[in-house]
C-alpha cells in the first residue's frame, strides 16, 4: 500500500492550478494543427447517407463514448463501436456508408492495428483521431486529425489526462462544425431533448400541465360552505365559478380571507357574491413558457384554461416552478 503524503491546501490548489493551465496550453496548441484536413472530415460526414461510427479503447473509448452522445443529440446519427470488441463480432454493426473515426493516442494498440485494416476493406473512409503522426493508425487512415500533446498533466506522465482533454475538445470542434454546417437550431435540438429544459420551453403545454390536475368548480348559487369544500377537495388554492356552463367568476383562498377582513357574517354569501368576476382565460394549447408570461403580466397565481367559455383546465403557478420554467 502506498504511502499517502500530506500535503498543504495551498499545495494542492496548486497542483489543479497547474493541471488546468496544462491542459489549456495543450488545447491552445491543439487549435494550431487544425488545417484543411477538418474541412475534409466534416465534409466527408455531411456527404455521408450512413452513420458516424466512432470506435477506440480505454480511455480513448469513453472519449468516443460522449462524442456520439454529443453527435446523436445534435442531428449527426452516430453510434459506438468499442475496438475489442470489434474485432470479435461487433465490427457487423458497420454498414457499408458509415463513415469511422478511430480514436487513440498512440495508434499502435493491438485493437487497433487488427481493427483498421477490417475497416478499410470494408470500404469505409477512416479518420484516424490520433496523437502519434507515424503510428500505423495515422498510416492507414483515410484522413488524420492530430491530437498530439506534449505532456501528460499526470505527474509520472502515463495517465491519459491531457491527450483525453484534446480527443474530447476535437470531437466538440468536429460537433459545432456539423451542427454549423446543418444550421441545426434551438428547435431541432429540443426534437432531441423533449424533457430537458429546453424541450419544456419550446413544447409543454398549459394542456399538459393540466391535464394530471383537478377542475374545481362550483355553480354560481353554490353556499360558502361548499365552495370551501370544494376549493380544499380541488387542492388548487382556488374554485370557479359556472353558471350555465360558462366560467363567469374565481375565488381563491385570498379572496375569502380579504372577505373576512371586510365582513364579520359571511355565513349567507353564495359564490357569485364571493367571486372575482370576468377572469382571464387561456387556451388549452398555448406554450407553458407564454403562460409564464401570462401570469407575470397579470400578477394572478392561476391561469384558468377554457375554449368558448367553457372549463378545460386549471394550472397554478406552482406548476410552472415544478417544471423549472419559473
Amino acid at each position: 500500500m502506498h504511502e499517502i503524503f500530506v500535503l498543504k491546501s495551498t499545495d494542492i490548489i496548486q497542483i489543479g492550478i497547474d493541471t488546468i493551465l496544462l491542459e489549456s496550453t495543450s488545447l491552445r496548441q491543439l487549435s494550431n494543427k487544425l488545417d484543411f484536413t477538418f474541412v475534409k472530415v466534416v465534409d466527408t460526414i455531411l456527404k455521408s447517407k450512413g452513420r458516424v461510427v466512432v470506435t477506440g479503447i480505454g480511455k480513448s473509448a469513453i472519449v468516443g463514448q460522449k462524442m456520439v452522445a454529443t453527435f446523436n443529440s445534435t442531428g449527426t446519427p452516430s453510434l459506438f463501436m468499442h475496438a475489442a470488441d470489434a474485432i470479435h463480432g461487433d465490427l457487423g454493426m458497420m454498414q457499408k456508408e458509415d463513415v469511422v473515426i478511430c480514436i487513440s493516442k498512440s495508434g499502435n494498440s493491438p485493437e487497433i492495428k487488427a481493427l483498421a485494416p477490417l475497416i478499410l476493406k470494408g470500404g469505409n473512409d477512416l479518420i484516424g483521431m490520433v496523437g502519434n503522426l507515424s503510428s500505423y493508425l495515422a498510416t492507414k487512415s483515410d484522413f488524420v486529425l492530430d491530437t498530439t500533446v506534449e505532456q501528460e498533466a499526470c505527474p509520472n506522465d502515463l495517465a491519459p489526462t491531457t491527450s483525453t482533454t484534446a480527443q474530447m475538445a476535437m470531437g466538440d470542434a468536429l460537433a459545432v462544425a456539423l451542427i454549423k454546417c446543418r444550421d441545426f437550431n434551438s428547435e431541432d435540438f429540443a426534437k432531441y431533448h423533449p424533457g430537458g429544459a429546453l424541450g419544456k420551453k419550446l413544447y409543454l403545454t398549459l394542456g399538459d400541465l393540466a391535464k394530471d390536475n383537478s377542475k374545481p368548480k362550483v355553480d354560481a348559487s353554490a353556499t360558502l360552505a361548499d365552495c370551501i369544500m370544494a376549493m380544499t377537495k380541488g387542492r388548487m388554492g382556488a374554485v370557479i365559478v359556472i353558471e350555465k356552463g360558462m366560467i363567469i367568476g374565481i375565488i381563491t383562498d385570498g379572496d375569502l380571507r380579504r372577505m373576512l377582513t371586510k365582513a364579520s357574517d359571511i355565513g349567507h354569501y353564495i359564490a357569485k357574491d364571493l367571486m372575482t368576476t370576468n377572469p382571464k382565460t387561456v387556451k388549452s394549447d398555448l406554450l407553458a413558457l407564454d403562460g409564464v408570461e401570462f401570469i407575470k403580466q397579470n400578477k394572478i397565481n392561476h391561469l384558468i384554461l377554457s375554449s368558448d367559455g367553457k372549463l378545460e383546465g386549471v394550472v397554478h403557478i406552482q406548476d410552472l416552478i415544478r417544471e423549472g420554467l419559473i
